[in-house]
């Protein structure tokens, strides 16, 4: 009998103990979860900060105020425009007018190649899996 109770004695040591391992083992993660939390409201609050200096440094008036006293922009006139004659000609056009365009010849021939790529490989195609008896 006083077996058992010294088995019964040592599985409720036991038991304690490992009751007491979780408890710690979930107060460090309970920590670890409310520093997180507190990171997250401190970057939360970094970035409205952030997005209000942003706000006042792109306001119109003060951008206005800094062009002004920067730069020398003038408002434009009429004056400045010039007529449609006086366009520079038209660049050089490396495709004659009857030919084909080029870039839609490259994409038909690739998408041929793939046609045919098909046709042979049939039974073949990357994640298919092939009927019974090779047809689909």
């Amino acid at each position: 009998m006083r077996i058992v109770h010294l088995f019964v004695i040592c599985a409720l040591v036991f038991a304690a103990a490992y009751v007491y391992r979780i408890k710690m083992d979930s107060t460090v993660r309970t920590e670890k979860v409310l520093r997180l939390r507190a990171d997250i409201r401190a970057q939360r609050d970094a970035i409205a900060s952030l997005r209000a200096e942003w706000a006042k440094l792109e306001a119109p008036a003060r951008l206005q105020g800094l062009a002004s006293r920067h730069l020398t922009l003038q408002p434009i006139q009429a004056t400045q425009y010039d007529s449609l004659k006086n366009l520079p000609p038209r660049p050089p056009s490396f495709v004659k007018p009857g030919d084909p365009d080029p870039i839609g010849s490259m994409i038909e021939s690739v998408d041929q190649e793939a046609l045919v790529g098909n046709d042979r490989d049939r039974d073949t195609i990357t994640g298919s899996i092939p009927s019974p008896g090779g047809k689909r």
